[in-house]
Order: structure tokens, then C-alpha cells, then sequence
């Protein structure tokens, strides 16, 4: 899956933070270690780019930080067959799911019924179907679609710490829309605990802690979905997380009417809008609210972002866009 190269960071070509005059009060850079890491998981290329005080602490930390993500995938991967969301939808139920997966399943519930299913993580066999009809290079026929859409509905997914249960024929769960923003939250939390300073940490979505090179904030780009070149406005981190969704990251069709975002309720995705990026104070939050803010459509998609208390840039087809008024957007940009 063509993943996260809408938004660049500091790792890579899209270099966009504060330049490196001292800001008074943060630490000397003299004082601090920095170290890249850049490693695969979670279907795409993360990385980490953090600082500590002491070198063996900041290697130690950022190697927990890689062991965090490897259990999100071991919980949640589609990619690995033995991964405990893989058995839950080949058997179609799960005794004692782990505390991880618990959580991110009773926050994609509580998603699900707030957006009234808006959010559904149960749209996998919509997934399966077209990467199927894609592989044969055709779309579904409208028939196929209406067949997987009827397997779908989070209304029938049980949760509890006891089981896990997919309560109706052909169900299958994707976390794909929530997992990597979990697992940014995940790994902020096990640098923070390591008595890391500062970091920028990409999981497929953003995340930080402190400042970039211990000075300035942490500034992320947000390029055009149509010209990924061409920036459309520069995000201050400031403690936020930053997810973005968008049509262009895993297409069934050369026009991008068809991608890897679902309208549950129709079974094809939405019409009108090309990103979404949400900026929140969770990324797993942030994660989730873009496909929320997708379904609800532009007309209506800073107002949803309001309700759910985050602020959001929204990228129509026609390559219009609009940002809430506290969007953190650098100055100018």
C-alpha cells in the first residue's frame, strides 16, 4: 500500500522547521544527542529522530521504541497471518485480546457510534473485494459491492475482556485507519519514559515531543494531493499529533474515485474530497477523525472537526482546500 508521502518531515525532503538560531531557555545542542533511526512497519517506512542527554539512554530508548511498534504489529497487523487481529478474522472470534488491542477496538467502537459509523474498522471485506477486482484489473461490479457492503457494520462487532466477536457471516476488521496513529502514541509515550527530550516520530502519522534540535518547534509541510512538490501550508507540531489521509495513497482507479477509503453506509468511497489532515492531541484520535471528516464531506468537514474538538485541513477534488481557524499553521503559510 502506497502510504505517507503527503506529509514530509524533517527526515526527509520536505525539511520545513524553524532554521537553528537559539532560542533562549532551551538546552544547548551541545549537550544533547541526536540519532536518526529508519526502519519498516507497519506497511511503511517510520522513523525516529530523537535527542537525550546521554547516547546509551537515547540507543536504548529508541530500540523500546522499535519493540513497541513490532507488538502493535504482532496485535494488529493484516500483513502477518499470525498476528491476533489476523486470527480474529480467520475464526471470527478472539478469547482475552490483549490490553493494546482492546483499547484500539473499544476506541474504534466509540468512534464508530459517535460518527454513527462514519469511522467503522469493519470494512475490510470492502477492502478484500476491490483489492481482488483490482489485482483482475476491473473495479467490482455494483452488485459485488452491495454483497461486501452487507458484511459490514461495526454494530456487529463485540468487544469485551473476555472475547472478541465478528457476529455476522463474512465479517472482517481492518485497523489500518487507527493502528499506525496508535502506535505514534505508543512510542511517545515509551521515549518520554526513557527521559527522551526531544523527538519527531513518524509511524505512518506524526508525532512529537519537545522541539527540533532542542530550539525551535517541530514544523511538518503539508503537501498538495495533486502536486506532492508543491506545499500547501506548514504545521507547528507544538505537542499536537498530525494524521492525514488522502485518495491518492492506495487507488483502484487512474481518476482516484476509487481508494482505500470507504463510505461504510454506501460501500465506495466518498466523492468530493482528495485529504484530510487532522491535528489532535492523540494521533490515534487524529488517525481515525480523518476518515470521519472524509465521509462527512468538505462542505460539512471543519464543522465535524470542531465537534470532535480538533482542527483539520481539507483538500477538495477540485484542488480547493480550507483549514480551521486553529489549525496550527505557521504564519503566511
Amino acid at each position: 500500500m502506497k502510504r505517507r508521502q503527503f506529509i514530509q518531515s524533517s527526515l526527509g525532503s520536505g525539511l520545513l522547521f524553524a532554521a537553528h538560531d537559539a532560542v533562549q531557555g532551551a538546552m544547548p545542542a551541545s549537550s544533547l544527542h541526536w540519532r536518526d533511526t529508519i526502519f519498516a512497519g507497519l506497511g511503511t517506512t517510520l522513523s525516529i529522530r530523537a535527542a537525550h542527554a546521554d547516547a546509551q539512554a537515547l540507543a536504548l530508548a529508541l530500540q523500546r521504541a522499535r519493540q513497541v511498534v513490532a507488538h502493535v504489529e504482532d496485535e494488529m497487523s493484516l500483513f502477518r497471518p499470525n498476528s491476533k487481529l489476523s486470527q480474529l478474522n480467520q475464526t471470527g472470534v478472539l478469547h482475552r485480546p490483549s490490553p493494546a488491542l482492546l483499547h484500539v477496538l473499544q476506541l474504534s467502537q466509540r468512534v464508530a457510534q459517535q460518527s454513527r459509523g462514519a469511522f467503522d474498522v469493519t470494512v475490510q471485506p470492502l477492502w478484500q473485494l476491490y483489492a481482488q477486482a483490482n489485482q483482475g484489473g476491473r473495479l467490482p461490479r455494483p452488485e459485488e459491492v452491495a454483497k461486501a457492503q452487507r458484511s459490514v457494520g461495526w454494530q456487529h462487532l463485540q468487544v469485551n475482556e473476555t472475547q472478541v466477536t465478528l457476529a455476522k457471516p463474512g465479517m472482517g476488521v481492518s485497523l489500518n485507519g487507527v493502528a499506525q496513529g496508535y502506535a505514534a502514541d505508543l512510542v511517545r509515550a515509551s521515549l518520554s519514559r526513557d527521559g527522551v527530550a526531544h523527538a519527531l516520530i513518524n509511524t505512518g502519522e506524526w508525532s512529537s515531543i519537545g522541539s527540533a534540535d532542542g530550539q525551535r518547534p517541530w514544523i511538518l509541510g503539508v503537501s498538495d494531493p495533486r502536486a506532492a512538490d508543491q506545499w500547501l501550508a506548514r504545521v507547528v507540531m507544538n505537542g499536537l499529533s498530525i494524521a492525514t489521509s488522502a485518495d491518492d495513497q492506495c487507488t483502484f482507479s487512474d481518476d482516484r474515485k476509487h481508494h482505500h477509503i470507504f463510505n461504510p453506509h454506501t460501500g465506495y468511497s466518498p466523492l468530493d474530497i482528495a485529504s484530510v489532515t487532522v491535528a489532535a492531541s492523540t494521533c490515534a484520535m487524529a488517525d481515525a477523525l480523518t476518515k470521519v471528516l472524509f465521509v462527512g464531506g468538505y462542505e460539512r468537514s471543519l464543522q465535524i472537526a470542531k465537534s470532535w474538538g480538533v482542527s483539520a485541513l481539507v483538500v477538495h477534488k477540485n484542488g480547493e482546500w480550507k483549514a480551521s481557524h486553529s489549525f496550527p499553521r505557521v504564519a503566511g503559510s
